[in-house]
C-alpha cells in the first residue's frame, strides 16, 4: 500500500472540504479488518435502534473529554491505519496530530443514519474509511427560513431538538467506494451535517448521468466524486444509471479528540 497521499489530488469538485481517497486499504486488508470486526466479543458492540458500533481509543465524558485507552493492536499496527490516516496529513494541525478515537459503525442493508453533526469534542476534521459495500453520503445544511408549507411537496428531512430544521436538499453527495477514505474537514464538519439513507440499494439515473436517485421527494443527487471513482462497477453504475446494492458495511469514523484526561492523575486515590 502507497503511503503517499496527494490530499488536494482527492479534493471533491464543488467544495475545499472535503477530500476522496479511494482503495486506501487494499482488498486483502479490508478482509482482515472485517474479519476482526466480526470476531470482536459481544460485550464490544453497542446495539442501538437502527445499527450496532465499537468504541476503540477511550470513552467520552459528558464533559467531551476522553478517558483514553488503547486502540486494538490490529487497528495501528498491520494494517497501521492510524498512521496511514497521519500521513496525509488531514490531521496535521489538530492537537494530537492523528485521530485518537475510532467509531465502528456497522450497518446492515436497509441502514443508515440520519443526518446529524459530531459535536464540538473533536477537531474539526474527520477521516471517514468505508469497508464491505458501496453507499451515497450526504451533507446536509440547516434551512435559514422558516420550513415549507404543508402543501409544497418538500418536507423538510428532520427538525433537531434545538428547533433548527434540515433542508431535505443535500448540498454535497459522495459514493463512498468499499475501501475508500472520505475526509471531512472545516464548515463542511462543524456548521453542516452528514448521513446516510436507509435504503437496500443506491439507484442512479440512465437518464441524467452521475446523479443518485434521492429517497422520497429528495430529488436526483450528482455524485460530486464522480471522477475520482476507481471500481469499474462503481464507476459504470455512477456514469450510465443502475442500482448498487447495499451489503453490510463497516464504518470506521476516525477522529482527534482535543481533551484527553491524564490517566495518572485518574489513578491516583
Amino acid at each position: 500500500m502507497d503511503s503517499d497521499f496527494n490530499l488536494p489530488r482527492g479534493r471533491v469538485p464543488g467544495t475545499n472540504e472535503a477530500y476522496y481517497i479511494p482503495d486506501f486499504v487494499t482488498q486483502d486488508e479490508e478482509a482482515y479488518l472485517i474479519r476482526r470486526i466480526i470476531e470482536a466479543p459481544r460485550h464490544k458492540w453497542k446495539q442501538l435502534a437502527n445499527r450496532r458500533l465499537q468504541t476503540w481509543g477511550g470513552e467520552m465524558t459528558t464533559n467531551n473529554i476522553l478517558i483514553p485507552s488503547d486502540m486494538p493492536a490490529w487497528l495501528n499496527q498491520c494494517p497501521d491505519i492510524i498512521a496511514r490516516l497521519r500521513k496525509t496529513g488531514a490531521f496535521a494541525s489538530s492537537t494530537h496530530g492523528a485521530p485518537n478515537h475510532v467509531i465502528l459503525n456497522e450497518y446492515l442493508s436497509g441502514q443508515g443514519i440520519m443526518p446529524h453533526q459530531d459535536g464540538p469534542a473533536y477537531h474539526p476534521v474527520v477521516g471517514t474509511i468505508s469497508l464491505g459495500s458501496p453507499a451515497v453520503f450526504h451533507y446536509y445544511e440547516y434551512k435559514q427560513h422558516d420550513p415549507p408549507s404543508a402543501d409544497s411537496g418538500m418536507a423538510p428531512v428532520d427538525i433537531t431538538a434545538s428547533g433548527r430544521t434540515i433542508n431535505p436538499v443535500p448540498v454535497l453527495s459522495v459514493l463512498l467506494e468499499p475501501r475508500s477514505l472520505i475526509i471531512t474537514t472545516s464548515s463542511l464538519y462543524s456548521h453542516h451535517l452528514h448521513g446516510i439513507e436507509p435504503i437496500d440499494s443506491d439507484v442512479f439515473s440512465s437518464s441524467m448521468p452521475g446523479r443518485a436517485v434521492g429517497q422520497g421527494s429528495t430529488g436526483h443527487h450528482k455524485i460530486a466524486n464522480i471522477d475520482l471513482l476507481q471500481g469499474l462497477k462503481e464507476q459504470e453504475v455512477a456514469r450510465r444509471g443502475g442500482v448498487l446494492n447495499r451489503r453490510t458495511r463497516y464504518s470506521l469514523t476516525c477522529r482527534d479528540v482535543e481533551k484527553v484526561a491524564n490517566t495518572k492523575f485518574l489513578g491516583k486515590r
